[in-house]
């Protein structure tokens, strides 16, 4: 889809930028990120400085003042050379930051928001705990009000920046007697655990927040994919947490969350559709260029079955997640949509990586080419942020409800 009825020029000057510095700055370095699962600090405080950690945001917030396509074709245009990249921009943005914008008061936009959209710190979501994943409901961590504070304690399992990042917006329950309406969501500070490697960097931390004492990062998880974004633990123990840090009332955190949730997996969907895209340039490329037989490999029908399939396939899925994007920017309900184009998306993302690799023949197996990596990267959309089954459920009650409607 080179100009649709979604992209304005402003939106393909975005997509430009952000495809050049995805190719001239992360592509040559993403297998050795993956390799070493070191977090991509200096490219990160590049995506920072060409403002793609505020994207959204207004320019009175610290943010670049563009809209939701512009932060879906940023992460889609990143994804496409390297998830791990991607998700530090989609999870930042709506997972770490959002919650703020949407929930918060002005107090806390204007002590939170600057920081996280100029990207001089990063942030995260803490929500999936380790019994509590798809049943978000399921939340232990809990939150005693005492006095003029809240006592936090428990731990948060699979967060994205738990370990790099500096501000946090974290669920706990207020009032185990109502269920889901006893969920409250609260913002927390910390320091980033890379305080030596950011000092001379510029970004990563400031001395404006006040760390509390108790809350830290855990383990670090050795994952399949997305192996250079930081994934770990955080840990509450008996974390005093001010109560003018609560986001908006006790009660409404459960909500407030589903509702990021909804905006996330746009995120995820765009994330999704970069990997299949990206996988399918490789093919692409590698069947004009490698010979069997006597001929280049595209000019099998085979092989040109399987590259018109993935062509296909994602033309439908950008229209999904930029459906999904315009009607989330025009302030129209856009629940139903957000889970299909993150459903069809993801499940894209897998049948494209599989199909490329399958394309490199022995080559794809190998980490020579960058399908492999692909592959392992495209897996985590099926889980994160839902999984394509919770998708499925979401969708179905879009269903029932319009029907019960008529």
């Amino acid at each position: 889809m080179h100009d649709s009825l979604y992209f304005s020029e402003q939106h393909l000057a975005v997509r430009e930028m952000v495809r050049s510095f995805a190719r001239d700055e992360v592509a040559p370095v993403a297998a050795e990120f993956d390799e070493s699962q070191e977090f991509p600090w200096d490219n990160v405080k590049k995506m920072a400085d060409l403002g793609l950690l505020g994207i959204p945001w207004s320019e009175e917030l610290g943010g670049a003042g563009l809209d939701t396509i512009s932060f879906m074709i940023a992460i889609e245009e990143l994804a496409r050379v390297c998830a791990s990249h991607s998700i530090v921009v989609s999870a930042h943005t709506t997972l770490g930051t959002s919650p703020i914008v949407n929930f918060g008061n002005d107090a806390q936009r204007k002590k939170y928001v600057p920081l996280l959209a100029s990207g001089s710190v990063l942030g995260g979501f803490g929500l999936t705990e380790p019994g509590a994943g798809s049943d978000a409901g399921g939340t232990r961590t809990t939150a005693v009000k005492k006095g003029n504070h809240y006592l936090l304690n428990g731990s948060k399992r699979f967060i994205t920046h738990a370990g790099v990042g500096e501000i946090f917006i974290v669920t706990a329950v207020t009032d185990p007697s109502k269920g889901t309406k006893g969920i409250s969501s609260f913002v927390l500070t910390k320091e980033t655990c890379d305080l030596e490697r950011v000092k001379d960097l510029g970004m990563g931390h400031s001395t404006e927040l006040t760390p509390m004492k108790g809350f830290r990062s855990g383990k670090k998880e050795n994952k399949l994919g997305w192996r250079a974004s930081d994934t770990r633990e955080l840990l509450f123990e008996d974390v005093e947490v001010p109560a003018e840090n609560l986001i908006g009332q006790e009660g409404q955190g459960f909500v407030n969350f589903m509702r990021t949730l909804d905006a996330g997996r746009i995120g995820i969907a765009a994330l999704s559709l970069g990997v299949a895209q990206g996988a399918f340039e490789q093919a692409l490329q590698y069947s004009a260029t490698r010979k069997q037989f006597g001929q280049a490999i595209a000019e099998f029908q085979g092989i040109q079955f399987q590259l018109s399939d993935m062509a296909t396939e994602l033309e439908a899925g950008r229209h999904l997640v930029y459906h999904a994007a315009w009607l989330a920017q025009n302030d129209r309900p856009y629940g139903k949509e957000a889970a299909m184009a993150k459903l069809f998306c993801s499940e894209l993302a897998m049948r494209n990586t599989t199909k490329a690799i399958q394309v490199h023949g022995g080559y794809g197996y190998t980490k020579d080419y960058p399908v492999e990596r692909m592959f392992r990267d495209a897996k985590i959309g099926e889980i994160g942020e839902g999984t394509s089954e919770i998708q499925r459920i979401v969708i179905a009650r879009h269903l029932l409800k319009d029907l019960a409607a008529l």
